[in-house]
Order: C-alpha cells, then sequence, then structure tokens
C-alpha cells in the first residue's frame, strides 16, 4: 500500500543527508523520441513517468539530495556486453545503439543534470548496481535510502531495488515515477513484487516530505537538511 508524506515512516527514509535519488536508464537512446525501444519510450512519456523523474530531480536538487544518473552503455565493438540472454542479442541487433560517447547515452529531457550529479555508466548486465560504482559510492556519500526510479519496470528497476535491499539500503519507489510495457505490468510488478521489499509512495509525497524539510524551522544545533552539526 502507498505511503503518504504524513507518514512517519517515509519521512524518516527520506532525510535528504542520507537519501540518493537514482534515476535508471534515463537516456535519449532508451527513453528519448528517437529511441531504440518505442513502445517503452511512449510509455515513459505517455504515462507521465518521465516527466515526473524530472520533478524529483529536480527538487533533489532543492533539497541537497543527491542524484546519481545510471546509464546503460555499449562499446561500437560490443566488447565486455552480454550476450547470455535473448534481451542482449536483441539488443545487438537494434537500430539505435546506446554507444559510449554518443547522444544515445545523455540523460533525456526534461531531466536537469547538474554539476553536482554523479552519473554512471556500464557496459554489461541488467543492473545499475551490480558489478558497478553505485555500491561504493552510496556507501561513501552515507545513503542509506535508495529512491529508484526510471525505466524498465520489466527488468532494470526490478533489478535495481532488489540489489539495494540485498545491499542492505532501504528501497524506496515512486510508484509513478517508473515505466514499463505493456502499461498495465507496471502497477502489478509494483503490488504483486516491489511493494514486498521496497517502500512505494508517489512522487508528490516524496517531494512533500523534501519540501516539509526545507521549510521547516531549523533549530539550534541543526541544520535545515535536518543532520545535526557541531555546537561551537
Amino acid at each position: 500500500m502507498p505511503t503518504s508524506p504524513g507518514d512517519t515512516r517515509l519521512r524518516d527514509q527520506l532525510v535528504p543527508a542520507s537519501t540518493v535519488l537514482l534515476t535508471v536508464e534515463c537516456q535519449r537512446g532508451v527513453v528519448g523520441p528517437d529511441g531504440a525501444l518505442p513502445e517503452l519510450a511512449a510509455e515513459a512519456r505517455s504515462s507521465g513517468a518521465l516527466r515526473r523523474v524530472a520533478r524529483l530531480v529536480a527538487a533533489a536538487h532543492e533539497a541537497s539530495v543527491q542524484v546519481l544518473h545510471a546509464v546503460a552503455e555499449r562499446r561500437p565493438d560490443g566488447r565486455g556486453a552480454n550476450h547470455n540472454a535473448r534481451l542482449f542479442r536483441a539488443a545487438a541487433r537494434l537500430p539505435v545503439q546506446q554507444l559510449r560517447g554518443s547522444s544515445a547515452v545523455r540523460i533525456a529531457e526534461p531531466i536537469e543534470v547538474t554539476g553536482e550529479d554523479l552519473v554512471v555508466t556500464r557496459l554489461h548486465g541488467l543492473s545499475p548496481l551490480a558489478g558497478t560504482d553505485v555500491d561504493a559510492l552510496l556507501r561513501n556519500l552515507g545513503c542509506r535510502t535508495l529512491v529508484v526510479t526510471g525505466v524498465s519496470a520489466n527488468v532494470a528497476i526490478p533489478n535495481a531495488v532488489f540489489d539495494a535491499v540485498n545491499l542492505g539500503y532501504t528501497a524506496v519507489v515512486p510508484a509513478d515515477a517508473i515505466a514499463g510495457v505493456p502499461s498495465e505490468y507496471t502497477p502489478a510488478m509494483v503490488r504483486h513484487t516491489l511493494a514486498l521489499v521496497a517502500t512505494i509512495t508517489t512522487t508528490d509525497d516524496v517531494l512533500a516530505c523534501w519540501e516539509r524539510r526545507r521549510s521547516r524551522p531549523a533549530g539550534p544545533g541543526v541544520t535545515p537538511s535536518g543532520s545535526s552539526r557541531p555546537r561551537p
């Protein structure tokens, strides 16, 4: 069952100093208008999921929540890429390839990337966490909660959530900021799978939690983000 911004558990999980917002494969070659997967791109846009990811990223910047973009890419020669599943073999034949350095691997509009954001790329596998720098970066950032957004609800999103939970992070999923195909698959997967291991919420509820923290007066010895600081 989705949480609400008044849910104490959700507010406690979304403390800016220990929260990282992860966008998964929100790149031009995947969710852009000329992407490799037109059906997924259309769903991400028509459902409003991509627009909500952009809202979350903008709010994270305002609330001093670290943003991390996970990008899937490929070398022109295909070295290091998987070939051990039907999905990988099909991807290798698509007319649009996620080639390193190409526009296909740039973060898609309307998401705004700032200099404080981290971008992590991978050449292999299905997960933005497994075998990448993401886990080490999260630990160095003091992350306890990972907010997972993006595509696809079919493969990469559940992989990211399961890996985050297995690594000891609390996973929060704004269910309206992820997309998969067909459209009816995403809510079923959220209800019957992700809800068992993650906190399911909405974009508006996440934004409300961060807005409430920004607008709350800071008490003595407390920064606006809610983290304690040494008193003089």
